[in-house]
């Protein structure tokens, strides 16, 4: 294996994809997907949670065997039966969560990524050749220092430069931009496109925002529910188009009007708060935040810079090291207590693991903010299956949570009504804090609208809200105002009037 031949025009690997069929039990994951990406093209698979992107990246990379199909690799027909065969191939896959060795060093974690490496490595001439390698690449990282020490973005080239290194010249790109600020996010697809359009790579992407597809994406294919159901160039098709491909029927809600001067007397305050994370390391460090009612303040970073340390603090999930929580001017404990006293709502990323007893039923997964309280208990104690039953049946109504009955585990359905029996739970009563938690992570569409325009009628009632969230694009679209976290502090606050992409960006990126 080469893995330093010089980059030169025309390398690019067309890939085909020909009435690619994946069936499990009764689940058809995949049915009679044929793509077709020509070689140097920057291409972009769309398509919602379920909808066969997996599925049909795992066929192509070996991990699955399709029941149907061919996969064609510059013009032969070729047969991947696993990871290490579509390496072979020249087909490699950058995943949505680093595989470095935190560890080693950049240049040790290329070394050891060949299926040729020596019993005793030459490292001298290993680094000659690494350095001559990195002199012909775009783009670049230290060989020397542990990966630990890198950025997130350095980290994702890493991941890319081991790819070119290997001598993949087919990439596949899951989720890329995830853990990267809006620079660094544009700066690689934009270093990639170029090498796409010169011919030395082909690209396919993965991805779930329209801008990433229309800046960077030359044609663009859509599954919905295991099927190919549109695509072609982007320059021939509108984020609409794109957008009804990936839906369907689907009704969407539409987005909650945002109401002007909401009179509020409620007021959720973070004073010199920090905490640790699970080794015992400052994960929060001196957070000082207001958040007014009838207002939602959006806290953006990048994941790992302490946000999900300070919900699970709000939460009760994680102790404070030190400072205070205000409602009000009264101090809040996180304990189920004050939740009721000062009517402080969440919803959490993850709500399966972290807002719900996966084997308990949907209603009672609803009622668990409520099951010793009238009307579900008598006496204080006494708990009331009847008139618990009956009231998840009407928040089933209310939210239109899809499930066979109130009985069903709630482990059995989709994220998005999972979320949505959250929602129920937790925005029926009378919210006055909220606080929120990536809370659109992996789900549909239908379901990210109505999230969303739940949380802004929470916020114009009246609600003082704290939206965490690794979606750049969903902190601007929901905030009031925006604040950045960065190293485990606030580093930066602006209302949503004066939020600049950019800036956001560079506080997210430390500087």
């Amino acid at each position: 294996m080469n893995t330093v031949a010089p980059l030169t025009a025309a390398r690019g690997l067309a890939l085909e994809t020909v009435g690619m069929t994946k069936i499990f039990g009764s689940l058809v994951a995949l049915d009679d997907v044929s793509i077709s990406i020509k070689p140097g093209e920057f291409h972009a698979l769309l398509g919602e949670n379920g909808a066969g992107k997996s599925t049909l990246v795992k066929c192509i990379m070996g991990f699955y065997q399709p029941t149907k199909g061919a996969l064609i690799v510059d013009g032969v027909k070729q047969t991947i039966a696993t990871p290490s065969a579509a390496r072979d191939a020249g087909i490699g896959m950058v995943y949505q969560h680093f595989t470095l060795v935190p560890c080693l060093t950049a240049a040790e974690n290329m070394v050891i990524s060949r299926s040729d490496v020596p019993v005793v490595i030459n490292w001298a001439k290993e680094i000659k050749a690494l350095e001559a390698f990195m002199d012909r690449m775009p783009f670049r990282v230290r060989l020397d220092v542990p990966v630990s020490s890198l950025s997130a973005g350095e980290k994702q080239k890493l991941e890319i430069l081991k790819q070119l290194y290997l001598d993949q010249r087919f990439l596949i790109l899951d989720e890329p931009t995830s853990v990267l600020t809006p620079a660094e996010a544009d700066e690689i697809l934009g270093l990639l496109h170029d090498m796409a359009k010169r011919g030395e790579i082909t690209v396919l992407m993965i991805t779930h925002k329209f801008r990433e597809v229309t800046a960077f994406s030359d044609t663009v294919s859509v599954l919905r529910r295991g099927k190919m159901v549109g695509g072609g160039k982007v320059s021939e098709i509108t984020i609409d188009e794109m957008s009804r491909m990936m839906i369907g029927e689907t009704v969407i809600r539409k987005s909650a009007g945002r109401v002007a001067d909401v009179k509020s007397k409620t007021h959720l305050e973070l004073t010199a708060v920090y905490v640790d994370d699970n080794e015992g390391m400052p994960a929060v460090e001196a957070v000082d935040l207001r958040v007014h009612g009838g207002e939602i303040v959006g806290i953006a970073g990048v994941s790992g810079n302490g946000q999900s340390e300070l919900v699970e603090a709000l939460s009760g999930q994680r102790p404070l090291k030190d400072g205070r929580i205000f409602i009000n001017g009264k101090p809040f404990e996180a304990t189920r207590n004050d939740y009721d006293k000062f009517k402080v709502f969440g919803l959490p990323e993850e709500p399966l693991r972290n807002a719900a007893v996966r084997r308990m039923s949907v209603a009672e997964n609803i009622a668990l903010r409520s099951f010793d309280k009238p009307p579900v208990a008598g006496l204080g104690w006494w708990l009331k299956p009847s008139a618990m039953r009956a009231k998840a049946t009407e928040l089933i109504g209310t939210y239109r949570i899809k499930t066979p009955s109130p009985d069903t585990p709630i482990e059995n359905l989709s994220g998005g009504n999972v979320q949505r029996a959250v929602l129920a739970r937790e925005l029926s009563g009378d919210v006055k804090v909220l606080i929120v938690a990536n809370p659109c992570f992996g789900l549909d569409f239908a379901s990210v609208a109505e999230i969303r325009a739940q949380i802004i009628d929470q916020r114009n009632r009246g609600a003082a809200v704290l939206l965490v969230s690794e979606d750049l694009d969903e902190i601007l679209e929901l905030s009031d105002r925006v604040a950045v976290m960065s190293g485990g502090r606030i580093t930066h606050i602006a209302p949503i009037a004066q939020a600049d992409r950019n800036t956001i960006g560079k506080y997210m990126a430390g500087h």
